[in-house]
C-alpha cells in the first residue's frame, strides 16, 4: 500500500472500471496524505474499494495516471524493466520495415506520458507527465540496458509539460548528442533526421506505411506534397516514379533537409520543386493560376490539440482540403490527414465531404489510412488513435 490515497466521489469510478487510465481532478473527493508530483498513490472508489495505483500530478487537470490495476504490484525499477521489455519486443515484427520505430507509445503501452523513439543507434525520449518525469533517470538507464544502445536524447520541450507544472527539457540524457543528422532506413530508402531541431522527436514515424502507399500511387503523376517537412512523402513519390513533385513547407531548414534526402537516394532532383511558403497561400496562388495535379498530399500540423479547439480546426481542415480538391485533375487523388486528437475520423470525413461539396467536385473514399502499427491503440485508451487519413478520388 502506498502512503497516499485518492478517494473518488460517488459514481466517478466508471471509466476506471473500463480501465481508462486517467483520473480527472473533478472526480476526486479528497486526498489522504501529502503526495508529491509524480509519486505513486492508491486510487479508491467512494466505498473504499481499491481500483488502481497511479502517478499523482498536482497541477494537471488529469490529476493521476494509472500505472497498475494490481494492488500488490510494486511500482519500482523492476516494474519499468518488465514494461519496457514487453513494449520493445512488441516492435520486433516491424524491424524489417525500418530501423526507426516508436518503441514506447505512452498509455497504449502502459506508460502514461512516456514516448521512446529509436532512430538507428539513437534513442529519443519524451517525458510528458509528472509520473514519467519522476522515473526519468531509471527509465533512461533501463533503456540502455534493454536495447544495448549508448545514447539517449531528450526532447521534452513540448507545451503539454506546462500542464503538468514541468519545465521543458532538451538535450543528451545519456551518452552524447549527434552532431549531424541521423541517417535512417525506411522501406528501402534513406532519410536524414534532425533529432535536436526537428518536429516531434525528429521525424513523423507514424506515417511510415502511408509514405509507402504514396510511393505506390505516384508512378507518372504530377504530385503536390503539402506541409512536406523534410520530404518523406516527396522522396517516396519520386521513388515511385512521379513525373514531378512540388514540395511546400514553411521552413527553409526543413526544405534543405528534403533536398538532401532526395540526393541521398540518387533520385532525380530535376523532377522536384521546393517552395518555401504558407500552404494556404500557395494553394490559392495555384488556384488562381490554374495549376493542377494528379496527386495531392496534405499532412498538416495539429490544428486541434484538444477537443475545445475542434471547431476552429474544422474550418482550417475544410479550407485546405477545399483548395486541394480544386487543384485536382479529373481522376486525381487527394491523400489527406488529420493528426488532431480533437478531430476524430467521423468528423474528419464530414469535413472533407463538405470541402468536396464546396469545391463542386464529386469524390469518393478509396482507402482509409491510420498511424503505423508501432503506434498501437489500446482498446481502453481510444485517445491513442489520433492519426486519420483518407485517399479520395474525384470523378
Amino acid at each position: 500500500m502506498n502512503s497516499s490515497q485518492l478517494i473518488l466521489k460517488p459514481d466517478r469510478e466508471k471509466s476506471l472500471i473500463r480501465r481508462h487510465p486517467w483520473i480527472f481532478s473533478g472526480a476526486i473527493d479528497h486526498v489522504q496524505g501529502d503526495p508529491q508530483s509524480g509519486q505513486t498513490v492508491d486510487i479508491y472508489a467512494s466505498d473504499k474499494s481499491f481500483i488502481a495505483q497511479a502517478a499523482y500530478s498536482p497541477q494537471s487537470q488529469i490529476r493521476a495516471r494509472v500505472w497498475s490495476w494490481d494492488p500488490d504490484e510494486s511500482i519500482d525499477p523492476e516494474f519499468f524493466r518488465r514494461r519496457l521489455t514487453r513494449a520493445i519486443r512488441a516492435r520486433d515484427p516491424f524491424q524489417g520495415e525500418s530501423n526507426a520505430l516508436r518503441l514506447v507509445y505512452a498509455e497504449s503501452d502502459g506508460f502514461p506520458g512516456l514516448i521512446v523513439d529509436r532512430y538507428a543507434e539513437q534513442l529519443v525520449v519524451q517525458f510528458l507527465s509528472a509520473g514519467a518525469e519522476l522515473w526519468r533517470d531509471a527509465i533512461a538507464d533501463l533503456l540502455l540496458e534493454i536495447t544495448g544502445l549508448t545514447n539517449v536524447y531528450e526532447r521534452s520541450d513540448v507545451e503539454v509539460r506546462n500542464l503538468e507544472g514541468l519545465p521543458p527539457n532538451e538535450g543528451p540524457l545519456r551518452g552524447v548528442a549527434p552532431t549531424d543528422p541521423i541517417a535512417i532506413t525506411e522501406n528501402g530508402l534513406q532519410l536524414n533526421v534532425d533529432i535536436a531541431a526537428g518536429h516531434k522527436t525528429g521525424f513523423y514515424l507514424d506515417q511510415r506505411r502511408n509514405r509507402l502507399r504514396v510511393r505506390e500511387l505516384s508512378n507518372g503523376k504530377d504530385v503536390l506534397d503539402g506541409f512536406g517537412y523534410t520530404g518523406g512523402f516527396a522522396v517516396n513519390a519520386l521513388k515511385g516514379g512521379a513525373a514531378s513533385v512540388t514540395l511546400v513547407e514553411d521552413s527553409a531548414d526543413a526544405l534543405d533537409l528534403a533536398r538532401a534526402n532526395i540526393a541521398l537516394n540518387d533520385l532525380p532532383a530535376e523532377h522536384a520543386d521546393f517552395l518555401d511558403g504558407d500552404m494556404f497561400e500557395v494553394l490559392r496562388t495555384f488556384r488562381d493560376s490554374r495549376r493542377d495535379f494528379d496527386l495531392i498530399i496534405l499532412d498538416p500540423p495539429k490544428f486541434a490539440p484538444m477537443r475545445a479547439h475542434a471547431e476552429k480546426a474544422a474550418r482550417a481542415y475544410k479550407d485546405v482540403n477545399l483548395l486541394a480538391f480544386k487543384l485536382l485533375r479529373p481522376g486525381g487523388r487527394l491523400v489527406t490527414f488529420s493528426c488532431s486528437g480533437g478531430v476524430g475520423a467521423d468528423l474528419f470525413q464530414k469535413i472533407v465531404a463538405g470541402a468536396a461539396l464546396d469545391a463542386h467536385v464529386d469524390a469518393c473514399i478509396l482507402e482509409r489510412l491510420a498511424q503505423s502499427p508501432d503506434h498501437p491503440v489500446a482498446l481502453n485508451f481510444p485517445e491513442g488513435d489520433y492519426l486519420t487519413g483518407l485517399i479520395c478520388e474525384i470523378n
